[in-house]
Order: C-alpha cells, then sequence, then structure tokens
C-alpha cells in the first residue's frame, strides 16, 4: 500500500497546505484592521495591501506557542509622500497597529 517516505511526503504537503489556508486567513484579518484603521484616521492606504516581514515562534499570556507574524504596508495622508505603517499578529489576535508619523492635512 503505502510506504513510509510516501506517508512522510503526504504529511508535509498537507502541513504545508494548512499553513497557506492559515497564513490567508491572517493576512485577509490584517489587510481589513489595516485599512479600517486608515481610515479612522483620514489616511489611506496604498496598494491596498500587506507585506509579511517578519514571522516567529512567542508565547502568549496563557503560555502557549503560537506564531508571531509582522505585516507592513504603505500609506499616504496627502497623496504625495508614501509613510510606512506596521501589524504585529499573535495567533489571530491583533497585538499591534501601528502608523509612522506623518504629515497631517
Amino acid at each position: 500500500m503505502f510506504r513510509l517516505p510516501d506517508l512522510i511526503l503526504l504529511f508535509c504537503v498537507v502541513l504545508v497546505c494548512l499553513y497557506w489556508l492559515n497564513a490567508q486567513r491572517v493576512k485577509e484579518l490584517v489587510l481589513a484592521a489595516a485599512k479600517k484603521h486608515c481610515e479612522s484616521m483620514g489616511v489611506q492606504l496604498l496598494d491596498d495591501s500587506v507585506v509579511l516581514r517578519r514571522l516567529w515562534l512567542r508565547r502568549d499570556s496563557l503560555g502557549n506557542m503560537r506564531l508571531w507574524r509582522s505585516f507592513h504596508f504603505e500609506f499616504s495622508s496627502t497623496g504625495d509622500e508614501r509613510y510606512k505603517g506596521s501589524v504585529d499578529v499573535l495567533g489571530k489576535r491583533i497585538q499591534d497597529l501601528r502608523l509612522d508619523p506623518h504629515r497631517v492635512p
């Protein structure tokens, strides 16, 4: 039937697929939060995207290991200049959302 190397390969493929699906859900969550925050601050989210910059394992408040991700994005307050923002996520919870200092129109 199946040999051990085949089962290990299948297991690895399934793990990669599950990670990718989870990563897509987290990225959608971060993009929605960045859009909402930019709207509330009166600035424009540029390129309608967020980019994963860092990935690490960290413990949550209960001591469980979770994936910590840091996403970056760009925004503009005047339409002429680009500023940077970032969102930190632990598991599926947003920990921090920051905008760099920017010119207020």
